[in-house]
C-alpha cells in the first residue's frame, strides 16, 4: 500500500482535531479543503465518505472516517510515534477514547440543541444524562494527567480536543481540571502547529480572500 496521505477537511470543523493528529504524526500530508455548500456533497468526495461529513484520510488505496477512528489507525499505522498503547494502558487509552467518541460527544451535542432527556429517557441514552458524563469526565481529569495516565497519547489527542473545544465555546464548564488538561496540550508544538494552519486557511476563506 503507498505511504501517500490525504487529508479531507474543512478549516471550520471537526477536521482540526485529525490535523493535529496528524502534525503529531510528523509524516507529509497532502490536503484537500471542502465547502460544506458544495464540493462536501459532490460525487467525486461521497466517494470518499457517503455521509458528505469531514474530515476523511485517504492512506493509499484505504479510506478511514471518524475522528477517533482517524486518530486510532494514524497511531496504529506509524507505530514508531509512540502514541499507540502499550499494553498496560489499552485498557484506559480505549475506555475514554469511545467515552469522548459516544457519550460526550452525545450529551454535548443535545444539550446544545436543547434535547434534555427526561429520567425515563436517560436510561435509553448510552450517556444518561449531560451531567453525569461532566461529572465523570471531571474524576477522570482530577486524577491524571492524561487519559492513560501520566503519558499523552493518541487518546488525548480526541478527548483533549472534546474538551478545548467544550470549555473554549461554553458547551462544557469550566472545571479547574478542564482547564489544567487544556492548558497542557495547548502547549504541544504539534497542536500549536495544526491551529496555526487552520487559523491560516480560515482567514484565507473569508469573504473577499480567495478560496
Amino acid at each position: 500500500m503507498s505511504d501517500a496521505l490525504t487529508f479531507y477537511t474543512n478549516p471550520m470543523s471537526r477536521g482540526q482535531i485529525v490535523r493535529w493528529m496528524l502534525e503529531e504524526v510528523g509524516q507529509p500530508y497532502q490536503t484537500q479543503i471542502l465547502d460544506y455548500a458544495s464540493s462536501m456533497k459532490a460525487d467525486e468526495y461521497l466517494a470518499v465518505n457517503p455521509m458528505g461529513k469531514v474530515p476523511a484520510l485517504r492512506h493509499g488505496g484505504r479510506i478511514v472516517t471518524e475522528c477517533a477512528a482517524i486518530i486510532a489507525y494514524l497511531a496504529d499505522v506509524f507505530p514508531d510515534v509512540g502514541l499507540a498503547p502499550r499494553d498496560d494502558e489499552k485498557a484506559d487509552y480505549y475506555r475514554w477514547l469511545f467515552y469522548a467518541g459516544g457519550p460526550v460527544e452525545q450529551a454535548v451535542t443535545n444539550q446544545a440543541m436543547g434535547f434534555v432527556p427526561t429520567a425515563e429517557q436517560s436510561r435509553m441514552a448510552g450517556y444518561g444524562s449531560y451531567d453525569q458524563v461532566v461529572e465523570v469526565l471531571e474524576k477522570v481529569l482530577d486524577e491524571r494527567d492524561y487519559a492513560c495516565g501520566d503519558r499523552f497519547t493518541a487518546c488525548d489527542v480526541y478527548l483533549g480536543s472534546q474538551v478545548m473545544w467544550g470549555i473554549g465555546f461554553g458547551t462544557l464548564p469550566k472545571r479547574p481540571s478542564f482547564e489544567a488538561y487544556a492548558e497542557r496540550l495547548g502547549k504541544r508544538d504539534a497542536y500549536r502547529r495544526g491551529k496555526e494552519i487552520d487559523n491560516r486557511l480560515i482567514a484565507e476563506l473569508q469573504p473577499g480572500k480567495p478560496a
